[in-house]
C-alpha cells in the first residue's frame, strides 16, 4: 500500500476532510445573512427599503450602506437562495433602488455615494463624511418635528396677535440667531416660518458634555405645541437658515409699546429691578379653607426670597396664621410691585375671599391677597402680564375663566 498522508488516509476511509461549516454555514454565508438583517431591521423600523442619495441630507450614511448591500446582494444568485425564507418583504425581488450602477462607480463616486468625501478641500481625508446629521442634530430634528395640537392656545392666541403687530411696528426686530443664545421662558423665535413662543422651561441641568440643558414647552403659531430641549430648539434656530430670535420691546420684555396702567416711564419708590411673582396655598385648618384647599391662592410679588418671605407665615394674619405652601413662581424684572398687585386685584376682584380671622391679639383681620381661583387661571393671568393683555380680561366666577373686560364708561 503506497504511503499515504493524513488527508489521503482520511479520504481513503471516506470521512469528508474538508471544513466544518459553523453552524451548518461558511463563513461567506454567516456574513450574508447578518448584512441582510441589517436591511430587514431597517425595513421593520421605516417600512420601506434603505435608499440612496447624497443630495438628500434626511438619508444618513447607514442607509446609504444598506442600500448598497441591498443591490449587491440582488445580483448575486446564492444570496436568493440563501435568503429565501429571511426575505418575507420582497427586497431581492424589488427593483433596485434608483442609484448609479454601483459596479460602474470609481473609488470617489462610491465614496460619494456613501456620503464619504474624497474632496482635497476636506482637509485631505477621506473620511469626512457629508451630509450626515450627528445624533444631537437628528434628535434636535425629531424633537422639533414631534409636535401635537396645543390645547389651551386660545390663551395664547392674543399674544402671538400682539407680537406680530409689534413686528410690524418695529417694536419688535428679527435678528438672527446665534447658536449659544440663551433661551428663557417668555422669548419669542422664528422657526420654519412660524413664531415660537417658549411657554414653559423646566429646571436646568448638566448634558453628558457638560453643557446647560432644560426642557421647554414651546407653543407655535399655528397652533401646535412640543416639549423639547433647550438645545434641541438652539440646533435647530442654528441650522434654519431663517431661524430668528424676537426682540424685546424697545420698552422692555414686560412693557407696552406705551407707558400703561402697570409699568411706566419713571422709577418709583416700589420698583424693583427684578422679582417674583408667587402663588401660595394655605394649610390651615379652617373649615371653609380646608374644603376649598385647592382653589384658595393667595398672590403676591416679591424682590427677594419666597422662602423667607413665608418662613414666619403661621404667626402672621396675611397667611392666615397658617403655614403656606409655595404652588407656583414666575420670574419677571423691571416692574412696579404695587402697581402689579393692583392689576392681580383688579383682574379677580370678583374671586377675592371673604374671610375674617383673628390675629395674635385678637383683633379681626380680613386678608385681602387670598382668591378663590384656579391654579392655571394665575398662570394665564401670568402670560398675558407677559404680553401685555392683561387690561383685556377680568376673572369671570361663573365661568372660572378669564373673560374680555369692558373698562368703566366704555359703551
Amino acid at each position: 500500500m503506497p504511503d499515504l498522508d493524513d488527508d489521503e488516509l482520511l479520504e481513503a476511509l471516506g470521512v469528508d476532510v474538508a471544513p466544518a461549516k459553523a453552524g451548518g454555514r461558511t463563513p461567506r454565508e454567516e456574513r450574508i445573512i447578518a448584512g441582510f438583517e441589517d436591511i430587514l431591521r431597517f425595513h421593520e423600523a421605516h417600512q420601506r427599503a434603505p435608499r440612496h442619495g447624497v443630495d438628500d441630507a434626511s438619508i444618513d450614511i447607514f442607509e446609504r450602506l444598506y442600500a448598497v448591500r441591498l443591490d449587491q446582494l440582488r445580483k448575486l444568485p446564492e444570496a436568493h437562495a440563501l435568503l429565501a425564507e429571511l426575505d418575507t418583504p420582497g427586497l431581492l425581488s424589488a427593483a433596485a433602488a434608483t442609484a448609479a450602477d454601483v459596479d460602474e462607480l470609481d473609488e470617489d463616486a462610491l465614496l460619494a455615494e456613501l456620503g464619504a468625501s474624497s474632496d482635497p478641500s476636506d482637509h485631505g481625508d477621506i473620511t469626512v463624511l457629508r451630509h450626515v446629521r450627528s445624533i444631537a442634530e437628528k434628535q434636535a430634528a425629531e424633537e422639533i418635528a414631534d409636535r401635537t395640537p396645543c390645547e389651551d392656545f386660545d390663551k395664547f392666541q392674543p399674544v402671538f396677535n400682539k407680537v406680530e403687530r409689534e413686528l410690524k411696528d418695529g417694536i419688535r426686530k428679527a435678528v438672527p440667531f446665534k447658536g449659544e443664545a440663551s433661551v428663557e421662558r417668555g422669548h419669542f423665535f422664528i422657526l420654519g416660518g412660524q413664531f415660537a413662543y417658549v411657554a414653559a422651561k423646566g429646571e436646568e441641568f448638566e448634558t453628558s458634555s457638560g453643557q446647560p440643558d432644560a426642557r421647554l414647552r414651546v407653543i407655535y403659531g399655528n397652533g401646535t405645541e412640543s416639549n423639547l430641549l433647550m438645545r434641541s430648539l438652539q440646533k435647530a434656530l442654528t441650522q434654519d437658515g431663517n431661524g430668528r430670535r424676537l426682540s424685546d420691546p424697545d420698552a422692555g420684555p414686560l412693557f407696552s409699546a406705551t407707558p400703561g396702567p402697570l409699568f411706566g416711564d419713571s422709577a418709583e419708590p416700589d420698583d424693583i429691578e427684578s422679582g417674583t411673582i408667587y402663588v401660595l396655598r394655605s394649610l390651615s385648618r379652617h373649615p371653609f379653607v380646608s374644603e376649598h384647599r385647592m382653589l384658595i391662592h393667595k398672590i403676591g410679588v416679591t424682590g427677594g426670597k419666597v422662602a423667607t418671605r413665608i418662613a414666619d407665615a403661621e404667626n402672621q394674619a396675611t397667611y392666615l396664621l397658617a403655614p403656606v405652601e409655595i404652588v407656583a413662581e414666575y420670574k419677571l424684572h423691571n416692574l412696579s410691585r404695587t402697581k402689579l398687585e393692583g392689576i392681580f386685584h383688579r383682574v379677580f376682584s370678583s374671586a377675592q375671599l371673604d374671610l375674617t380671622i383673628e390675629d395674635r391679639f385678637g383683633k379681626p383681620v380680613k386678608p385681602r391677597e387670598w382668591f378663590v381661583v384656579p391654579l392655571h387661571v394665575i398662570d394665564e393671568a401670568v402670560e398675558r402680564i407677559r404680553a401685555g393683555t392683561i387690561t383685556d380680561v377680568a376673572y369671570d366666577a361663573r365661568t372660572a375663566r378669564l373673560a374680555p373686560h369692558t373698562p368703566c364708561g366704555s359703551p
